[in-house]
């Protein structure tokens, strides 16, 4: 069985690359961040015809997530319980279903933009409410993976310059106090292997031939159980897919388990 994530930066503006990797690709279950669209207009039809049902939590403009599945797709959630909200509304960034053996999350964690900006204690807060809502599962038998853009780098190895990230969010020691929490849930990180240079980035900025030089970060993270974990084959970021014109800024990133 094959599983990725995917922030795909408006699936309107990444629909025919999303569409011919899906068909190259062999991928099963394909959790999507950032649709940028609203429900109505995801291009559920389409995805149908190439045998994937859409599960979809978006409401147009920005963030969105949806889980697509040609191996079943049942129990669908839509929003994080708990979910803190940020001024004064909830934003749609998480959404689970089971497909197949498997039961996946979808998540766009918030960005934080600033540390010293309110976006930054709502992701913190909103890490605490992901870690209660996805405990049940994770303690579970049954495979189960929180799979998404975390907007952080787990590490220093994350990002290729630490020192350029000084002060900024992505890194603070209480953004990875969150992830370290949320492993304590029961997820392990399951590193994907780079197909090209030493460390998996999986996010380069469009900006200052970022990709070309490999001015990357590793934020699309994949936290499975201990079944998930188990089940793992293999793992590597499809940096092929970041290239050439109208590529998202973001890499899928692949799972292969055997289940």
């Amino acid at each position: 069985m094959r599983i990725a994530t995917w922030n795909v930066n408006s699936i309107t503006a990444r629909l025919p690359r999303l569409l011919a990797w899906l068909e190259s690709s062999g991928t099963d279950v394909l959790c999507l961040q950032e649709a940028k669209v609203a429900e109505a207009q995801f291009p559920a039809e389409q995805l149908r015809e190439l045998g994937y049902e859409s599960a979809v939590h978006a409401t147009g403009r920005w963030n969105g997530v949806a889980v697509l599945s040609r191996v079943g797709l049942e129990d669908v959630v839509k929003g994080l319980p708990g979910d803190p909200g940020y001024d004064g509304s909830v934003e749609p960034r998480a959404v689970s279903a089971t497909c197949g053996p498997v039961r996946v999350w979808s998540v766009y964690v918030p960005n934080g933009r600033e540390v010293e900006h309110p976006h930054y204690a709502y992701k913190l807060q909103w890490l605490e409410a992901l870690k209660a809502a996805v405990a049940g599962d994770a303690a579970g038998d049954r495979p189960f993976a929180v799979l998404g853009d975390y907007n952080i780098a787990p590490t220093d190895d994350d990002v290729y310059d630490r020192a350029a990230f000084e002060g900024s969010t992505h890194v603070t020691p209480a953004e990875r106090a969150a992830l370290a929490s949320l492993r304590e849930a029961g997820l392990s990180d399951v590193v994907p292997r780079p197909l090209k240079y030493d460390h998996p980035y999986t996010y380069w900025d469009y900006r200052q031939l970022c990709f070309p030089k490999n001015r990357g970060m590793r934020i699309d993270l994949v936290y499975g159980n201990e079944p998930f974990a188990k089940a793992v084959t293999d793992s590597y970021v499809d940096r092929e897919e970041r290239k050439g014109k109208g590529a998202s800024d973001h890499a899928p990133v692949v799972v292969d388990l055997d289940v």
